[in-house]
């Protein structure tokens, strides 16, 4: 069995953001035990927006 790293502990959101985009998940958690979970009450929090784009970019 391959060991882990240990997840450290963030001061931040940001702090976690940033070191996610640089991490290699699989360093860190073991993908072969992951559940699959689905949430069928979630609501949107946002608004959908239609923005039109003009076709020539000049």
């Amino acid at each position: 069995m391959k060991k882990l790293k240990r997840v450290p502990k963030f001061k931040s959101e940001k702090e976690e953001s940033l070191f996610w985009q640089n991490a290699n998940s699989f360093e860190y958690l073991d993908w072969d035990k992951a559940e699959k979970w689905v949430f069928p009450n979630l609501k949107l929090t946002s608004t959908p927006i239609t923005i039109r784009v003009p076709e020539n970019f000049d």
